[in-house]
């Protein structure tokens, strides 16, 4: 699998780098280094540490225009793609090691399902913010160095990934809806189709152990 940099053009259609806000990066570096690491992939939607930073302000105020905003993470150890998901809103991650996000577009799905032949590696460097665009498919970061492993900031306007609103379906995209703010597709062998995902993908699970 080929891999590029988030500093390569090809990663324009589904983000951007972040710059301009270096002591801000800083500051939440020195709180993420200390989170919680697990062995598999673990997710925090708020982290109170986090939270409580003047970078949560900044944030909100430079990221997202003024938005409440909620600032968690994404931490662990992982090297397959599993599932896709989106929300209505840009996502910013920024690790403490460097990272892989597997990424799609959205106009790339057909008919409710995504080959997963359109995925792409980005590596993202430790200490580099990224925007993820709110059309890029993404899921659960994969790490560079199995020793290390991935702490990586989830910044998103608050109540995302939150308990999923109860509605009474009407669209396609109802049936991917597994919180708040989030459409999810799952990969026929992932756990979370084996708990009642929406399957969405299609084609090879990726699995990028092989490969770094």
């Amino acid at each position: 699998m080929k891999f590029y940099s988030v500093f390569d053009p090809e990663f324009r259609p589904y983000g951007q780098v972040v710059s301009g806000m270096e002591e801000t990066i800083a500051e939440i570096l020195s709180v993420l280094k200390d989170a919680p690491q697990p062995e598999g992939v673990d997710y925090v939607a708020e982290y109170a540490p986090l939270q409580e930073l003047p970078a949560m302000v900044e944030v909100s105020e430079h990221l997202y225009g003024g938005m409440p905003v909620q600032m968690g993470w994404c931490n662990g150890h992982n090297t397959k793609l599993n599932c896709l998901e989106y929300h209505r809103d840009s996502e910013f991650n920024l690790g403490t090691e460097d990272f892989v996000l597997l990424l799609a577009k959205q106009e790339e799905i057909v008919d409710g399902v995504l080959d997963t032949a359109f995925v792409k590696a980005f590596k993202v460097p430790a200490g580099t913010m990224v925007e993820v665009f709110a059309t890029t498919l993404h899921y659960a970061p994969c790490h560079c160095d199995a020793d290390k492993g991935f702490r990586v900031l989830v910044a998103l306007p608050q109540g995302t990934n939150t308990e999923k609103p109860v509605i009474t379906p009407k669209t396609r995209e109802d049936a991917l809806m597994t919180a708040r703010n989030k459409w999810l597709l799952a990969h026929p062998e992932s756990n979370e189709a084996k708990n009642g995902a929406k399957i969405g993908l299609s084609g090879e699970n990726i699995d990028i152990a092989n490969f770094i």
